[in-house]
């Protein structure tokens, strides 16, 4: 979570940089706008948790229909979810409790995305490779 909430607020703070040359200057120049966020799916955060999240959809596409409701639901909603507060955070991000407060949502959705992906590991649904991979970008999005 610190991870996270330090990544969204540097970017924050660069975009309010931004915007204040952009208010006082008339001469911006153009690698000045290249920095600017316009919305969350311009956050780095965003683009590789829903890359993510969109992977493992595809891997649950295989998974035993029994599973269904059960794992393939569950797994799928704590991913999105993650992209969900993250864009949520970033709507408010001018709200620091509030922010804070999505980015812990999406921190503990990420941590529930891990428990899923032990049990699809142990219930042989993904190999160990991929396994390890997913919790590795999942450490490092949040």
């Amino acid at each position: 979570m610190k991870l996270l909430a330090l990544f969204l607020q540097r970017q924050t703070h660069e975009i309010f940089e931004i915007e204040v040359k952009m208010s006082n200057s008339k001469n911006l120049h153009t690698e000045d706008y290249s920095k600017v966020i316009i919305n969350y799916n311009n956050l780095k955060v965003f683009k590789l948790s829903f890359q993510k999240a969109m992977q493992i959809f595809e891997l649950s596409r295989s998974w035993p229909q029994e599973e269904k409701y059960a794992l393939t639901n569950q797994i799928r909603r704590s991913l999105r979810s993650v992209c969900g507060n993250i864009a949520e955070a970033w709507r408010k991000r001018r709200y620091p409790a509030y922010f804070v407060s999505k980015l812990s949502d999406s921190d503990a959705e990420a941590a529930e995305t891990e428990v899923w992906l032990d049990f699809a590991l142990k219930c042989g649904y993904l190999s160990e490779d991929i396994h390890i991979q997913m919790r590795r970008d999942y450490d490092y999005i949040c």
